[in-house]
């Protein structure tokens, strides 16, 4: 069968956040999935298959990291999208069926797609002990993102400090489901972006996440109170780097990037 590499909320091969992307006819057994996800040993590997024409959405989606399955992801659900609309799979808006309910990806005419998935649910939480010597920072606040998305997210002093960090990864496990998003506002509107953030999530596998799309879905929430604008731009901060348009709609948010597929070869196994 065909697996693609594909690179996403990037318009440049070796940058943004890479995923494998598999079209398949139905989902194997769970063990081959994540072995695969193992092999490919990328964040996360989609598999996706079509589902019949009188179901709720068009395709079914899955993510696994090397590690475990995952109930939400932003970025491989752009790459599948890129994917099923670059090998004429798909034309038009794809509904996703996923652990976190209908996704929607909709391509746009210049090349992008827009993402449409639920706005996480902030709440305000104590700074954990420990946290700081931990993360190598001292957080201002902090916020649990709930359960899609599993994260605790924490605001530092500035742009500076997000770039600079260097944490302990296993340390940082012990403060959330999935790991910690590390955010600041940027230093000045002249840079592009609004707002920078790193995501360490060392519970599911991943030191650091080049890109992720699922924590915009708290980052959006988070800057739009604190900026006073619905639409922005975030920079994550990863050594790969990319980023992701959000705009707050509610309950939902929009996320839009491009993607492109770097490799596209068989798998054997």
């Amino acid at each position: 069968m065909r697996i693609r590499i594909v690179d996403a909320f990037t318009d440049r091969p070796f940058s943004g956040n890479p995923a494998g992307v598999l079209l398949l006819d139905a989902f194997p057994a769970d063990d081959w999935l994540q072995k695969v996800a193992m092999e490919v040993n990328h964040a996360e590997t989609a598999f996706a298959h079509r589902l019949s024409e009188d179901s709720e959405a068009d395709w079914a989606l899955r993510w696994f990291t090397p590690a475990t399955e995952v109930a939400m992801c932003g970025h491989a659900t752009l790459a599948t999208a890129h994917v099923l609309h670059v090998t004429g799979a798909h034309e038009g808006p794809v509904r996703f069926a996923t652990r976190s309910g209908v996704l929607v990806a909709t391509p746009r005419a210049d090349g992008s797609f827009i993402l449409d998935f639920p706005t996480a649910p902030l709440t305000p939480a104590p700074v954990p002990a420990g946290v700081a010597d931990a993360l190598g920072a001292r957080p201002l606040s902090a916020f649990d993102t709930g359960p899609n998305v599993g994260d605790l997210l924490v605001e530092l002093a500035d742009e500076k400090t997000v770039h600079a960090l260097t944490p302990d990864h296993k340390a940082l496990g012990a403060f959330s489901e999935r790991g910690i998003i590390a955010t600041a506002r940027a230093e000045g509107p002249s840079r592009g972006y609004d707002f920078v953030s790193r995501c360490f999530f060392p519970n599911v596998g991943i030191d650091e996440d080049p890109v992720t799309g699922s924590a915009h879905t708290a980052l959006a929430p988070f800057w739009s109170e604190r900026l006073g604008r619905a639409e922005l731009t975030g920079l994550q901060a990863s050594p790969r780097s990319g980023r992701v348009h959000t705009e707050l709609r509610g309950d939902r948010t929009l996320l839009s990037g491009r993607a492109v597929t770097v490799i596209d070869g068989e798998l054997t196994a």
